[in-house]
């Protein structure tokens, strides 16, 4: 999980003097930030709600990963009023770590008190019906050319607002 001393970090892409698609050097960037925080693998990082729980993610998330003489210690950023009480829930969220990676790789927990930043809700986009019998413009009768309006003018009324 974490990287032993007698590995070397991987060096940085070498610079080619000219620009380049950013994804051939995204993998290999987040590699290495990953790796500067102690994560071999991100899953850990990447996976936390899942792993935590929505409550404990919300209010913890891990930072660093450092192996000590008596095991792994996760280090996590927690709200400040929340530290104290994940302190109570450490047992029980060091079991569900070590089930999800299938191995004792984390021995304790260590709790730093900071800000999180929160992460935008997505909205959820609601898709307006299409007019349907019940609407007005399907039962006028009259001209066609009136009727095709009418229903265009319904399906406009109907459809979502942007918010800018």
């Amino acid at each position: 999980m974490t990287q032993s001393k007698d590995q070397k970090p991987p060096e940085p892409p070498k610079r080619r003097n000219w620009a380049g698609a950013i994804a051939s050097d995204a993998g290999a960037n987040a590699t290495m930030a990953f790796q500067r925080a102690g994560f071999s693998d991100p899953t850990l990082v990447l996976r936390w709600e899942e792993i935590a729980g929505a409550e404990t993610a919300r209010l913890a998330r891990p930072v660093k990963l450092s192996e000590g003489p008596q095991g792994g210690v996760l280090t996590l950023r927690a709200e400040p009023g929340a530290a104290l009480f994940l302190q109570h829930e450490t047992r029980a969220l060091t079991e569900r770590i070590n089930a999800f990676l299938g191995r004792p790789a984390i021995a304790r927990l260590r709790f730093v008190q900071g800000p999180l930043t929160m992460r935008p809700l997505q909205k959820k986009r609601s898709v307006p019906p299409p007019p349907g019998p019940a609407d007005p413009a399907h039962r006028f009768r009259g001209p066609e050319r009136m009727r095709e309006t009418l229903l265009a003018l319904a399906r406009a009324r109907n459809k979502p607002r942007t918010e800018d």
